[in-house]
This record gives structure tokens, C-alpha cells and sequence, in this order.
């Protein structure tokens, strides 16, 4: 009798066993994100202050060119402290963007050798952009503290857009990551829809003046409305929500997470073939 045999191991048992699979790979989740703190801040000259730098540097120019240059209103909020309030999510969107679209590819080794849960790849380099995002946060604090700028309870809110912004960031990193393992060519789209959605939405200036016509358009937009909430739950009264924009801005960031979501798992089985 021959005991050779070959076990075959792949995905299968519908949604449920997806998720239990994904709570049982959990520790991979977390030693892949783990992985990826350590290497993006290992042998590097600045390491975590290039999470500060940034959107120092972001903050300043923006300043000038939209604050001091074009005079733009800020509602009577410092120019620093209103563009720093939207640099926080866009930075988190941005990065969250940018890592989890290659993630599938920069992972291709361990794809291709085991079975795990793929939405583990990319929701591991979102949850490490989180890491610049509470870095960024601290410094936005000392930002405020030098204006004399305290904020108010609203503070407290803060979480819910937060997770709007990692829903937005998730949701499109799944599409891009998806795509780009079978068209290697949206590694090149991403940093023109990084640097061209930065212009479009309300970081250097505030979504108010943007004329009443287009308002719904713009909140199309996801990061629009999670932007506005921000800087309501930061700086209070001097940037108010306009709440049916935020509300169709939440459903369209919705519907791009769950889309995200269900086509990832379409194109799951065949990551391993084309990458």
C-alpha cells in the first residue's frame, strides 16, 4: 500500500469559514503589520520623524500658498491649525493607499506558497498607517497648544470619523491591491490619484467655498466628508457639517468598503496564479 498522497489545501465552506479563517490567521495579521512598522522605520536617518516632517512641511506650504498668498478664509481658526486638522486623515488615506495597493505584490512570495485569508495583506499595511496617524495626532495637540487653541467635547467624536476614514482607505486599498495584481500598470495610477485627490479635496482650504450647486458633487468625493468632520470635531462651530453631504459621503464610503470587499474575494482565488 502506498502512503504517498498530496494534500491540497485552498479556500472553501462560504463567508462564514472566511471569517473564522480570518480569526484563526489573526496572529498573522498582526505579526505582517508588526513586520512592517519594523521595516519601515529600521536603518532609516529620521525613522518616526518622517511622520512629523511630513505634514509639517505639508502644513507650512499649504499655509502660504492658500493662506497667505490666495488669502482663503479660515474662519477665524490659525491657517496652520485648520490645514493640520485636514492633513490627519488625508495622510492616513494617502498612505494607507499607497502601501496596500502593492501589498499583494510585495507579499508575492508567501502567496504563493501557503493558504491564509488574502485580506489579511492589506489590512495589515492599513492598520500601520494608523501608527503615523496617532503620531501626527500628538503633534497636531502641540500645534494647537501653541495657538492657545483648546478644543471642546466634540472631540470625543472624533473616533467615529476616524473609522469612516480607515473604512475609505480600506475599501479603496482593496479594490487597487486587487487590480493591481492583474494589471501591473495601477502601481503607476496610484500616486496620480494620491497627489490629484490631495487638490481636490479640503485640505488647503475649506469644502465652504465650494458654490452651493456643486456641494453634493464634491461630497461624492469620501474623504470630503470625513475631512469636515474632522476639523467640526477638532475646531468646533468654525467649520459646521453640512450633514446631507456628510451622510451621502458616509453611504458612498460604504458602498466603496462593501464593493472593495466582495471584489477581492472574486478575484482571491486567483492571486496566487497571475502574481
Amino acid at each position: 500500500m502506498n502512503d504517498d498522497f498530496d494534500l491540497i489545501i485552498e479556500p472553501g465552506g462560504g463567508i462564514r469559514r472566511y471569517w473564522r479563517d480570518l480569526w484563526k490567521y489573526r496572529e498573522l495579521f498582526f505579526f505582517l503589520a508588526w513586520r512592517d512598522i519594523l521595516v519601515r522605520y529600521k536603518q532609516t536617518v529620521i525613522g518616526i520623524a518622517w511622520s512629523v516632517i511630513r505634514p509639517l512641511l505639508t502644513m507650512i506650504v499649504f499655509s502660504i500658498v492658500f493662506g497667505a498668498l490666495a488669502g482663503l478664509p479660515s474662519n477665524g481658526v490659525p491657517y496652520p491649525i485648520m490645514v493640520y486638522a485636514a492633513m490627519l486623515p488625508w495622510q492616513f488615506f494617502a498612505n494607507s493607499l499607497s502601501e496596500s495597493s502593492n501589498s499583494l505584490i510585495d507579499n508575492a512570495n508567501l502567496l504563493t506558497k501557503v493558504y491564509f485569508p488574502r485580506l489579511i495583506v492589506p489590512a495589515g499595511s492599513v492598520i500601520v498607517s494608523l501608527v503615523d496617524f496617532f503620531i501626527s495626532l500628538v503633534i497636531l495637540f502641540g500645534v494647537m497648544a501653541w495657538y492657545r487653541y483648546l478644543p471642546d467635547v466634540r472631540m470625543l467624536l472624533l473616533p467615529f470619523f476616524l473609522v469612516l476614514a480607515f473604512l475609505a482607505s480600506f475599501g479603496a486599498g482593496l479594490w487597487l491591491s486587487a487590480l493591481n495584481v492583474k494589471y501591473r500598470d495601477f502601481r503607476y495610477v496610484v500616486p496620480f490619484l494620491v497627489q490629484f485627490g490631495l487638490y481636490i479635496s479640503p485640505v488647503g482650504f475649506s469644502s465652504a467655498i465650494v458654490p452651493e450647486k456643486w456641494r453634493m458633487l464634491y461630497f461624492l468625493n469620501p474623504m470630503v466628508g470625513v475631512i469636515d468632520g474632522f476639523r467640526w470635531a477638532i475646531l468646533g462651530d468654525a467649520f459646521p457639517v453640512y450633514w446631507p453631504g456628510l451622510a451621502l459621503s458616509a453611504c458612498f464610503t460604504l458602498l466603496m468598503f462593501i464593493g472593495g470587499l466582495l471584489y477581492f474575494r472574486n478575484m482571491e482565488r486567483s492571486f496566487a496564479d497571475v502574481i
